[in-house]
C-alpha cells in the first residue's frame, strides 16, 4: 500500500529525520510541527513529505501543526542541511539553533507573536540627510564596490581603526535598500551592537532591527517573524543572525570578521562567518567582510584569488594613528602591575585634560593565590586550573567550570595566613588607580560588570561624556568603540601569547594590540600608546612593532605554510570527556582504529586535553588534519554516524569540532 510519510528534524542527537504519519495535515517543508518522541512531545520541523510502500515501518502520526505557512523558507532550511553536514552535527540540533526560542516550545510553552506589528519604517530624508561626503580613499573603495558585477563575491576591506569602514557599509547598505533588498549585518559582539545600530539609525531611521542573545524571547520572535516577512530592510546581529529569514537578502555585512566570537564553542559548533559566506554564494549576493585585522585565513584567500581586497590606510578626518611603543619591564618596580613611567605618562594626559584606557585581559582581582610559606596555589577542586580571585566579592572563582568558594583564611596545605594575591586582573589595576588618582572617576568595565542589565550602555555613555576620566578594561574595550577623549592606551603585560602553545596565540594577540593601539587618539588630540613587556627583543612583537599587524601577519602566515596548519590545511578536533580516567582516551583510540592509514590525513593523538581535568572529567582529544577539505570531509560524514555505537560511546560525552579555532 502507497502511503505519505513525513520526514521530521527533531532536537535530538540523531543523524537523521525520523518518519511520521502525517494523517490529513497539509505540511510543506520547513513547517514546524508537534511530534511524539519517546515518551514527550517535542517540536520539529518537517524536512521532507515522501510517498513510500514500505508497511513494515511503524510510524506514529505527527500531532500538531504549529505554522500556517512554513517559517524555514527553503533556502534556510537547505543552508540547515548543509551546516549539519559540514559541522557533523544532527539537523534537528541545527536547526533548533536556527529558530528563536519562542518558536522551539510547544504551544502551551510559545510566546504569543504581537498582533499586527507595523512595518520598519524605510530610510527618511532626514537619515539621507545624514551622508557623509566619502574620503578620498572611500572613495575609491565605493568605486571599486559600485563596479563589480551583480552575483556573488567577498570584498575584504582592510582598513586601519577609524578608517571609515562603517561609512563603507551604510553606503552598499543604502544602496541594497534601494534595490527594493535586504541587507543583513553581522557583528561579533552584544556591546558593539549599540553604537553600530546607533550609527545605523541615524542613516537609516526605524528600518533597522537588531537581533542577538540579549534581547527577550518575545523581542527575538518578533524580529525573526518580521524579518520572514520582509519589513526590516536591515537587521543587525550577532552569530545567530546568520540563520534570520530574509527573503529579498541582497547584501551580508561581516564587521570585525577576525573575531573568534563568530564561532560557537558548544552545541552546534559553527562559524557564522564562513556560514554567511556559504549563504551569500547560494543567494547570489555579495559579501563584504571587514576588519583592521583580518584573519589568516581571509588573508590567505585574498592570495589565492578568492576575495577582493581593498585597503584604507588613513584615519578619516584629521586623526592619526599612533605610533606604540614597548615599554622593558625588566629589573622594573611594579606597583600592582603599573611600571612608574606608565603611571607617569598617564599622569600627563590626564593633566592634560585626556581619558586613559589601562588594557588588562584578565578579570578579577588576581589569577591565583598564594601562600608565602609553602607556595600552595589555590587549586580548583574541579578542574586542573588555580582558582582566580574575586577580592570585591571576597570569593575564588574558576573561570572554567564556575566553580564558586570563599576566600579561604588559611592556607589549604601548611594551615599558614600568609596568602597573597599574585598577578593583576582588572580589579586590582582598578583599586591602584583609584588609589593613585583619587578625585578623578576610575571605572572598570569587563564582562563581570556588563553582566548587569543596562549597566555597559551607562558605563559607555559616560565614557562619551567625558565624565569617566580613567578606564580599566578587557577585550570588551579593545575594538569597535570611538572614544573621542582617550588620548593614552596602556597595555599592562603582552606577554602571554608569547608563552601559549596555540598555534594561533601569537596572531591574536597581533590583532588584539592592534585593535587596542586603534583606540588612542580618535579625535582632535594625537594619541599615544604605551606596551608593557617583559620581552622587549622577542622577534614577533619587534615585527608588530615596526611592521604592524600586516608585517607579523605575513611572517605569520609563512610559518603556517611551513608547519602545515590553517589556512594551508583543515582541521577537525574530536573531543571527548568522561568521569573515568581512561574511558575518553580509551574512546578516541577506538576512533583512530576506524581510519584507514592510507588516507591522506594525520591523526594527532589521541592525548591528553591541554586541561585535562574540568568540572570533574577527564578529557582527550584526536585532531586530525588533512591538506584536503573534500577529503576530510568524506572521512567524517563516514565516521562520525558510527561513534555513538562504538564500544564505551555510553560512558563517554563526544563532540566533533570543524574548524576548530580553539584546541583546549
Amino acid at each position: 500500500m502507497t502511503e505519505h510519510r513525513v520526514k521530521v528534524a527533531v532536537p535530538a542527537p540523531f543523524f537523521h529525520a525520523l518518519d511520521y504519519l502525517p494523517g490529513d495535515l497539509e505540511l510543506v517543508p520547513g513547517m514546524r510541527v508537534q511530534v511524539p518522541l519517546g515518551r514527550r512531545q517535542v517540536v520539529g520541523v518537517v524536512t521532507a513529505v515522501e510517498r513510500t510502500i514500505d508497511d513494515e515501518i511503524r510510524c506514529r502520526p505527527i500531532t500538531a501543526v504549529l505554522d500556517n505557512g512554513a517559517p524555514l523558507p527553503a533556502d534556510l532550511l537547505s543552508l540547515c542541511n548543509w551546516a549539519a553536514d559540514y559541522y557533523c552535527h544532527p539537523l534537528g540540533e541545527v536547526l533548533a539553533a536556527a529558530l528563536p526560542a519562542g518558536l522551539r516550545k510547544l504551544p502551551g510553552k510559545a510566546i504569543r507573536r504581537r498582533k499586527s506589528p507595523k512595518a520598519l519604517r524605510s530610510p527618511s530624508s532626514a537619515g539621507e540627510a545624514l551622508q557623509r561626503a566619502p574620503t578620498p580613499e572611500q572613495a575609491v573603495v565605493l568605486d571599486a564596490l559600485a563596479g563589480q558585477p551583480p552575483g556573488f563575491g567577498v570584498d575584504l576591506i582592510e582598513g586601519v581603526t577609524g578608517s571609515g569602514k562603517t561609512e563603507i557599509y551604510l553606503h552598499r547598505v543604502q544602496a541594497a535598500i534601494e534595490a527594493q533588498g535586504q541587507a543583513l549585518v553581522l557583528t561579533p559582539e552584544i556591546g558593539l551592537t549599540p553604537q553600530l545600530v546607533e550609527r545605523f539609525r541615524q542613516r537609516f531611521g526605524d528600518g533597522v532591527a537588531v537581533f542577538h542573545s540579549g534581547m527577550t524571547e518575545r523581542a527575538r520572535t518578533d524580529t525573526w517573524q518580521a524579518c520572514s516577512e520582509g519589513r526590516c530592510p536591515v537587521v543587525i546581529g550577532t552569530r545567530s543572525a546568520v540563520f534570520l529569514p530574509l527573503p529579498r537578502l541582497a547584501l551580508i555585512v561581516i564587521d570585525e570578521e577576525h573575531d573568534a566570537s563568530f564561532k560557537q564553542q558548544d552545541g552546534f559548533r559553527y562559524s557564522a562567518r564562513d556560514i554567511a559566506i556559504v549563504r551569500a554564494q547560494r543567494a547570489a549576493v555579495p559579501v563584504i567582510l571587514g576588519s583592521a585585522t583580518p584573519s589568516l585565513e581571509s588573508l590567505h584567500n585574498v592570495a589565492r584569488g578568492r576575495y577582493r581586497h581593498h585597503r584604507l590606510n588613513a584615519r578619516a578626518g584629521a586623526a592619526r594613528m599612533p605610533q606604540p611603543r614597548l615599554l622593558d619591564l625588566r629589573n622594573t618596580k611594579l606597583r600592582d602591575g603599573l611600571s612608574a613611567e606608565l603611571i607617569d605618562t598617564a599622569s600627563r594626559h590626564l593633566a592634560a585634560g585626556g581619558q586613559v584606557l589601562f588594557f588588562v585581559n584578565r578579570r578579577g582581582y588576581a589569577p591565583a593565590l598564594l601562600c608565602h610559606e609553602c607556595g600552595w596555589l589555590a587549586p580548583c577542586p574541579h578542574c586542573d586550573a588555580r582558582l582566580t580571585l574575586h577580592r570585591a566579592r571576597g570569593r575564588l572563582i574558576c573561570h572554567h567550570c564556575g566553580s564558586d568558594s570563599r576566600v579561604p583564611l588559611r592556607c589549604g596545605q601548611c594551615s599558614s595566613t600568609d596568602l597573597i594575591p599574585v598577578g593583576q586582573g582588572t580589579e586590582r589595576v582598578e583599586d591602584a588607580l583609584r588609589a593613585l588618582y583619587p578625585d578623578l572617576r576610575v571605572e572598570r568595565i569587563d564582562s563581570d560588570r556588563a553582566r548587569l542589565a543596562g549597566e555597559l550602555d551607562r558605563l559607555l555613555a559616560d565614557i562619551h561624556s567625558r565624565d569617566i576620566r580613567i578606564l580599566v578594561g578587557t577585550q570588551m574595550l579593545a575594538k569597535g568603540h570611538d572614544f573621542e577623549g582617550l588620548t593614552l592606551v596602556g597595555v599592562i603585560d603582552a606577554d602571554q601569547a608569547l608563552y601559549s602553545s596555540d598555534f594561533r596565540a601569537v596572531e591574536r594577540m597581533g590583532q588584539l594590540l592592534t585593535q587596542v593601539t586603534g583606540r588612542a587618539g580618535r579625535g582632535a588630540t594625537s594619541g599615544e600608546v604605551v606596551v608593557q613587556t617583559h620581552q622587549p627583543d622577542h622577534p614577533q612583537l619587534q615585527r608588530w612593532l615596526r611592521d604592524g599587524y600586516a608585517g607579523l601577519s605575513r611572517e605569520l602566515l609563512e610559518e603556517r605554510r611551513l608547519m602545515g596548519f590553517p589556512p594551508f590545511s583543515h582541521l577537525a578536533l574530536l573531543r571527548a570527556d568522561a568521569l573515568d580516567a581512561d574511558a575518553a582516551q580509551d574512546f578516541l583510540q577506538k576512533v583512530a582504529a576506524l581510519i584507514p592509514g592510507d588516507r591522506s590525513i594525520d591523526k594527532l593523538g589521541p592525548v591528553p586535553a591541554p586541561m585535562e581535568r574540568r568540572a570533574n572529567r577527564v578529557r582527550a582529544q584526536l585532531l586530525l588534519r588533512s591538506q584536503n577539505r573534500m577529503g576530510l570531509q568524506r572521512l567524517l560524514a563516514e565516521l562520525v554516524p558510527q561513534l555513538g555505537s562504538l564500544p564505551g560511546a555510553r560512558r563517554v560525552r563526544w563532540s566533533v569540532d570543524v574548524d576548530p579555532i580553539d584546541l583546549y
